[in-house]
Formats: C-alpha cells, sequence, structure tokens
C-alpha cells in the first residue's frame, strides 16, 4: 500500500493536514494553498486499458487518498461525480487536431467535474455533523452554477456565490441565481478579483470560522483540482492507446486551476506533451513567461470572461512545481488572445469548418491555428471548457444561427432567478455572513 501523503501550505508556514482536512479547509490557515508533499508518480500499465472516466479517476487518484479516511470511498465518488462523458474529439481541419468537450455536465462547463467531486466528498468527511458548514465561491462565470448545481439541496451545507455584476453573460447570471434553497447568489459591484479577494479574506477570518465554518469551492480547493486532472489522464491514455505518442494541449486558463491539473498529470509520468496556456487580454500569466516579473493586477473584462482574472490563485501551486523560474518559463508559454481574435477565431470556424466555440475554447483554438501555420503538424488538442450556448449573445450573431442549448441548462433557464447587489469590501462580506449566522441561531429548532 502506497504511503500517505501529507498536504501542505504553499507558504509553508501552516501544519500538514491529511487529504480529508485539506478538502474540508479549502484554504490552508496561513492563506496559503494545499500542495501534497510530492507529486506521485504512475505509468500507463498502471490504468485499465478501456476503462470509463471514473475507473481513470479512482486509479490517478489513489496514491492522493492513500492512508485518508476517504481512500476507501474513492471509486465510489468517482463514479458519483464523473457521470458524464469528456470526449476526445477529432476536428475536420487536421488529422492531428481534436477538441476534449468537457461541457457536458449539467451546467454545461469544465467546472462540473470537479464541484461535484468535492460535493461528494465533503458529504462524506462532514458524516452526520450537525454543524452547517458554509461553502464560499468567488466566480467569473462558470464555477459558481457547477458549485451551486453540486450542492444545492445537501443537507448541512450552504452556498454563498460571489460573482462580479455585469462581467458575466446573461445565461451564466441567470444559472447563479436560479437555485435558491441552500445557495444565495452575491452580485459584487467589482472584478472577479475583488470577489476572489473577499472570499479568501473570510476563509481567514479566525473569528469568522469560529462562529460559522467556512470552506472553499473555488480551484484552491484540492476537492476541485484533484478530479480535473482526471480527463487530462483519461485523454492521454486514450491518444496513447491509439497512436503510441504523447498527446499535446492548448488550454484555455484564467485562475490556472485548469492548466495546472494537465501540468500535474504530465508530471506525474503521464503521456502528455507540451502544454501550451490560452489567456484572455488579461496579460499576467503571458507577461511572466514573456520573461517579465509576476506582476499581479485588476482583471480587464473581456468576452472570454471566465478567464478575466488578474491575479490567478493556482501561480502558487505552480511556483511549487516548478521553483525555478526560468525552467518553469522553458517547461510552458502563456499567449493572450484579445476580444478582435476571440470573435474572428469563432466567425472563422463556424463558416469553414462549421464547428461552434464558446469565447473561451476561442483563445486557445486561435493559438493552435497559429501553430498549424507555422507549420506544427504534431497531435494537439483543444480543450473546450464551456458550451457555446451559454455566450449566445456573443457567438450566434458571429456563426450566423441559434445555438442549441442543451437540456439541463434549458432546464436551469427556466426557473427563476435572484442575486443580492454586495459593495466589494471584505468588511462587508463578514458582515453579511455574520448577519446569516445571526439568523440560523434566531431559527426556531
Amino acid at each position: 500500500m502506497s504511503a500517505a501523503l501529507r498536504y501542505l501550505s504553499t507558504r509553508g508556514a501552516s501544519p500538514a493536514a491529511t487529504l480529508s482536512q485539506a478538502i474540508a479547509a479549502g484554504l490552508a490557515p496561513d492563506g496559503g494553498l494545499y500542495v501534497p508533499d510530492h507529486l506521485p508518480t504512475l505509468r500507463v500499465e498502471d490504468f485499465k486499458a478501456d476503462g470509463s472516466l471514473a475507473e481513470t479517476a479512482a486509479t490517478l487518484l489513489a496514491p492522493f487518498f492513500a492512508g485518508d479516511a476517504l481512500a476507501a470511498e474513492l471509486p465510489a465518488i468517482c463514479n458519483e461525480a464523473l457521470t458524464f462523458p469528456t470526449p476526445l474529439r477529432p476536428l475536420p481541419q487536421h488529422p492531428n487536431t481534436s477538441v476534449l468537450e468537457l461541457f457536458h455536465g449539467p451546467t454545461a462547463a469544465f467546472k462540473d467535474v470537479g464541484a461535484r467531486f468535492l460535493a461528494a466528498c465533503l458529504r462524506r468527511v462532514r458524516g452526520d455533523s450537525t454543524t452547517p458548514l458554509t461553502i464560499l465561491v468567488a466566480t467569473s462565470g462558470d464555477t459558481g452554477a457547477a458549485v451551486g448545481a453540486a450542492f444545492h439541496r445537501q443537507p448541512g451545507i450552504e452556498v454563498v456565490i460571489l460573482y462580479p455584476d455585469g462581467r458575466v453573460s446573461p445565461r451564466q447570471a441567470h444559472q447563479l441565481g436560479c437555485f435558491g434553497d441552500n445557495v444565495q447568489a452575491l452580485r459584487v459591484q467589482g472584478r472577479f478579483d475583488d470577489c476572489q479577494r473577499m472570499v479568501k479574506a473570510a476563509l481567514n477570518d479566525a473569528a469568522l470560522q469560529a462562529q460559522s465554518p467556512l470552506s472553499s469551492a473555488n480551484s484552491i480547493s484540492l476537492g476541485r483540482l484533484l478530479p480535473q486532472m482526471s480527463y487530462y489522464a483519461h485523454a492521454a491514455l486514450a491518444w496513447w492507446q491509439k497512436h503510441r505518442e504523447p498527446l499535446n494541449l492548448v488550454v484555455p486558463t484564467g485562475n490556472l486551476g485548469n492548466a495546472l491539473a494537465a501540468v500535474w498529470v504530465r508530471a506525474m509520468g503521464l503521456p502528455l506533451g507540451q502544454i501550451r496556456l490560452a489567456c484572455n487580454a488579461n496579460e499576467t500569466l503571458p507577461d511572466f513567461f514573456a520573461g517579465h516579473d509576476y506582476t499581479p493586477r485588476q482583471a480587464v473584462a473581456t468576452l472570454a470572461n471566465a478567464m478575466d482574472v488578474g491575479a490567478p490563485s493556482n501561480f502558487e501551486r505552480l511556483l511549487w512545481t516548478y521553483p525555478d523560474a526560468n525552467e518553469l518559463r522553458h517547461a510552458f508559454e502563456a499567449q493572450s488572445v484579445d476580444d478582435r481574435t476571440i470573435t474572428a477565431t469563432i466567425s472563422l470556424h463556424a463558416h469553414e469548418h462549421g464547428e461552434v466555440f464558446c469565447p473561451h475554447t476561442a483563445t486557445a483554438m486561435h493559438v493552435l491555428d497559429q501553430r498549424r501555420a507555422a507549420g506544427d503538424n504534431a497531435p494537439w488538442a483543444v480543450v473546450a471548457t464551456a458550451h457555446p450556448a451559454k455566450f449566445e449573445s456573443v457567438v450566434e450573431p458571429l456563426v450566423g444561427k441559434p445555438v442549441e442549448v442543451p437540456p439541463a441548462l434549458a432546464a436551469m433557464l427556466q426557473r427563476p432567478a435572484a442575486a443580492e447587489p454586495m459593495v466589494a469590501g471584505d468588511g462587508v462580506l463578514r458582515e453579511w455572513l455574520l448577519n446569516r449566522v445571526a439568523q440560523y441561531v434566531a431559527l426556531p429548532s
């Protein structure tokens, strides 16, 4: 049996935790992000050749769960969470081009994978606890809906979603506010980075935590990050079995969680080749990889709104994985794609190839288009992070026709939706949460 991994903070000032403790806490006490004390290694031969996504995930994540209270439950967690496909679909324009579709879950975005897995873990970690747990989630578009759907009506769990008012698509905003019951949406008068800062401040507030236990469902949570590794491993293994060569990836990224999942899969020894990061007009990561100092900044609003991040949280985990900045820059590239190029890419692929992409996926498609134009014929997969129907006001005028809405998304859009306005301030969220606690206490038992 594998030795149990310990989970440490990227900032090095918190005691080691078990996996269950790290998942339950979300953020480490010193404000850092939890990472394993080392990344385990696996071989292609460790995996079932024709296994399902859930079976791939169970094998991949077993070393991370070894020795933890959740270890025996891992196969059941995977089977419960990973009930929809993440197909690697060939694209017509080049024999070595594919799209990894991650939007077939209940809220039509890749965030469903991590959110459902986290919910399944927390349900088991909490057991029959009678103390309510509040899940705080900052979202730039898709995370909040996935978390809301995963935790909706789960006993003992309250979900509070913060999103930047006016900076998500109309359908995303409707999803965020359509749950009710134990899920509350707050539309913050600011940027995503304000929402993320407010959530982190609350999670690091010991006095607040003492009155109302808090956790996170952002990609800062290991319970979100680890399962996102599964679809990269599954795609890489499938490609390897058929072609005996590594699969290269272009990953759209904002907060770096989805990209980091691919980075860790490759670091564990599975057959992923090059990993290229596609960003929107927010240039924090492209500037760093171009050789500049890492400089967080205010986020810029773009058509690829779920990637509107100026201070990506998971950069701390990336530096933990590659402590030498020069080695990190040598290992990856990041490219900025502006709104004009996003719209041109969506239009081009719709009219020339009959493929409709969301704005985020279009950033990755443009990066690959450039590589192909330069003569790169290697096998590449573009990661499709969301269904284009979530961005109909952007996509439909460009493709010249309606985009069919997936059934689960259509059902959400039929529900009434509401969100409470909030000023962007750490103290404002603290006061709101304390008032909510007071309301719980005042409720008759």
